[in-house]
This record gives C-alpha cells, structure tokens and sequence, in this order.
C-alpha cells in the first residue's frame, strides 16, 4: 500500500489532518490501533460531556422546584445509565468520523504503526501479523494516556486514570481525586454531584492552577459550597490499596493527613505516546520528552511530520486539529499562518463552567503592560437570574496604552460557549471601544462581555 500522506493516529489531530488532506487532493491512509476518534472522542472530550451533560439533567431535576416545577418522589441518578448514554454518544460520534473517512476515501489501515524507514511504516494488527506501508508524507499523531506517578501507580481497578473513570461498574461511595485541571476537577464535579463523597488534592495554590486567580477561586469556594472537600497545596505521598478501601496519606501545609476511598482517580496530566513509534530508528529528535517540530510540524527528517500531544503546546483537541490543519496545507503548497499559541481558547465545563485565552491579569503585569481591567458578574445578568445562574464573572484585560484585549477570563453558565467571541476579537485585534460599541443581544449572558469590556472604561450601564 502506498500513500501521498499517511497520518498515524485518528484522533483530533490525526482525522482532521486526514481529512484535510483528502481535501486537497491527496491519497491519504491513516494506522489506528483501536478505535477512529482516538482519545478524545472515545474516552475524553465527547463522553465526558455526555456524563456531565447528565449531572445538569440531574441537578436539575433535584432543583426543579426552584423553577415552578414539581416532581413526586425521590430524584435519583442512574449512574449505570449515565455511562451507557455517554459510551452511546462515543460511539455514535466514532461512525460519523468512519463516514466522513469514507466520504473523502481515506483509508483505513487497522494495527499498531511504527516508523521503519524514510517513507515507509510498518503496520501490526493485534494478531501480530505485520504490513508495510509506503508514504511521502507520514504524520505522527499518536496522542497520550494518563500520566503515572511513583507513588501513584494505577492499577485500574482502585488506583484509576480517567479511562476507567467513564466505565466504572458501580457508582463508588467515596473518591479522592488527584489533580485540579480540567480532568480532574470535572471528574470530582460530576461523581460528587451525583452523590460520591469527593475530596479533590491540588498540589498548587488553587484549583485549575493555570486559570486566572479570581476564577480559581470562584471555583473553589462553588466546590466548597457544594460540600466538596477541597484540598489545595497538597501531595499525595502514597497510597495502600491492600485494605478495602484506598489509604491515602495527603501531605499538606498543617501536616500529614489521612484519607479512606473506595477509588483513587490520578489526574496529574497527560503523557506523550512517543515510545515505540520508529523514532529512534530514524533519528527523530526530541525536545523535553516531545517531538521536536518547526512552525509546521516538519520533524528534522524530511517527510516526517508531529502534531498534537506529543509536541510543543497546549494539549487541547483544538490545537491538535489546527497543528493537523496548518501541517497538511504546508505540505500542499500553501502558505498558512502558524497557529497562534497566545489566542488558544481552554475550557473546563465544570458546574459553573470555567473558560479563557489570553494573558491572565498577572502575566500581563509580568510583561510589563499597565492594563485596563473590567469585570462583570453574573448577579447582574437578567439572563443568569432568569436561568438560575447568578455565580460567576466575565472578566476582560486590555492593554492601556492601545486598547487591545490581552486575556479574557470567565466563570458562570455558558461561558465554554461564549470564549470564541473573545477569541476572535483577539484574532482581529479588536479595542475595548469596539467591543463596547458591538450591540449584543438581550437578554443574554454574552451581554457580560459588551459589559466588562465597558467597566475597564468605567461605561459600564448595568453595575
């Protein structure tokens, strides 16, 4: 089999780069070891929102009466129904990216690939019958697992990473949850909203340690409220799985403390695949345990390509598929710009949702900008009263001197929706007046961002 370009790994990387490239012409295969979608549509992205899309069915259904609804009877939730409506929608998402494959003609080559020579990858299935395959053009996107710790060694049944987490058996009594960034504070959000007594460990300052001050601890105090014990400036040092429950010693500030789980989620982050790939074999360089690449992804070896997690960057579904995006209209002859790394939206859709790009309000300080700061909270949002959804802020940093928005920041309902506004501003370098004068909707929440953009110029209407 002989390819113009073969893309090894169909994850959000790798079928887009895919597709992409069937676009423009080219012959394309991609090697998939398990199933089309990779990580993030099988067993990240798409079903983790499927769970928590179920926890808001609940929350509201356990609040229904703060709407004017009534229900008889015990709200309860169905926690084996929950994951097999989350593996539905996963698996429904896999064979409309199988569609898409077909519908440009790209190939599917099923196994484990690895990199033998200049232009030439060999194929094992997971019979051990191995293909060799040829390429001009050969794209790594073999993405990432849980990451292992020493003294966290998952064992997948009471140490687990955030695989196991969406296929659990039985809902468990108790959890602690290592890690705040987005894996983990989602995963201790929904298990403790439906019930699991949670204690979420963070080992910096505040929970999602990489989102401005003022919205981590907005989050923090919303676990706090919701009876989440929340554990930050903590490590954990080891834990004994012999017993029936976890023993977990947390070190923190005060001392060492102990805890009792039924199950240990490990959140610490993400690991890149990049062993036994063929790397070595030709000579692939490598950057601080990543793939070494220029601005479109060429590795030093002519004709091998990296993107996504096992690169430079954010490791976001997002920033994968523009790498793939960017990497494939290079090797066609066109002249895309690099992807911008300072305008990469993140979002983590916790109960309130959390969302950002940008600078943070201290790293603009850092960089020696004299800033406009505007806030706006949700408590003063007709929209956010209406839905039920007064905790929160949309909060916009601009530059003083010439009015360019430099972050924006965002706690509160919707705000994964509303992000890509402020993405785009960025993009077009839109001033603080322009957003002003921008006409927003009403009633909506997104008139929070017309609003804090006002407030940094003290125009604010509504505060």
């Amino acid at each position: 089999m002989s390819y113009d370009v073969l893309v090894i790994g169909s994850g959000p990387g790798g079928y887009v780069a895919a597709i992409r490239a069937a676009q423009l012409g080219f012959k394309v295969g991609v090697v998939e070891k398990e199933n089309i979608g990779g990580v993030c549509l099988n067993w990240g992205c798409i079903p983790t929102k499927s769970l928590l899309k179920s926890m808001q069915a609940f929350e509201y259904a356990k609040h229904a009466a703060d709407y004017g609804v009534s229900i008889s009877g015990e709200v309860k939730a169905d926690f084996k129904a929950m994951v097999n409506r989350s593996r539905e929608v996963a698996g429904g998402m896999s064979k409309g990216i199988q569609f898409l494959f077909k519908k440009n003609k790209i190939e599917t080559i099923n196994g484990y690939g690895r990199l033998k020579a200049k232009g030439t990858v060999e194929v094992e299935d997971e019979k051990g019958a191995k293909t060799t395959v040829s390429a001009k053009h050969i794209i790594l996107a073999t993405g990432a697992r849980s990451r292992q710790l020493p003294n966290l060694t998952q064992d997948g049944k009471k140490i687990i990473g955030y695989r196991e987490a969406m296929t659990l058996e039985k809902q468990p009594e108790s959890m602690v949850v290592v890690g705040s960034g987005a894996i983990g504070s989602e995963f201790a959000n929904f298990y403790h909203t439906i019930g699991t007594k949670v204690t979420l460990v963070e080992y910096m300052p505040t929970v999602v340690p990489n989102e401005d001050e003022e919205v981590a601890k907005t989050l923090e105090r919303s676990f706090k409220k919701s009876k989440m014990k929340v554990m930050t400036n903590a490590s954990v040092e080891s834990v004994d799985t012999k017993g029936k429950l976890c023993k977990v010693v947390v070190k923190t500030k005060k001392g060492e403390e102990s805890l009792e789980a039924e199950i240990v989620l490990s959140a610490v982050g993400i690991a890149p695949n990049i062993e036994n790939i063929g790397l070595e074999e030709l000579g692939v360089e490598l950057e601080n345990g990543k793939i070494k690449v220029d601005d479109y992804y060429r590795t030093n070896v002519e004709g091998v390509y990296a993107i996504g997690d096992i690169v430079h960057g954010p490791a976001l579904a997002h920033v994968a598929s523009a790498e793939g995006i960017t990497c494939v209209e290079k090797i066609a002859g066109q002249n895309p710009d690099p992807v911008d790394y300072g305008n990469i939206p993140g979002c983590t859709y916790t109960n309130p949702e959390v969302s950002s790009v940008g600078m943070t309000e201290q790293k603009a300080k850092e960089a020696g900008y004299e800033i406009k700061v505007g806030k706006f909270p949700y408590s003063a949002s007709g929209k956010a009263s209406a839905a039920g959804q007064k905790d929160g802020f949309v909060k916009l940093i601009f530059d003083a001197k010439y009015g360019e928005l430099l972050g924006a920041h965002m706690i509160g309902g919707n705000v994964t929706e509303m992000i890509a506004e402020l993405v785009v501003a960025k993009k077009l370098e839109i001033t603080g007046h322009e957003l002003i004068k921008t006409i927003h909707p009403h009633p909506t929440m997104s008139e929070a961002v017309m609003e804090a953009a006002a407030a940094a110029y003290d125009e604010v209407i509504h505060l």
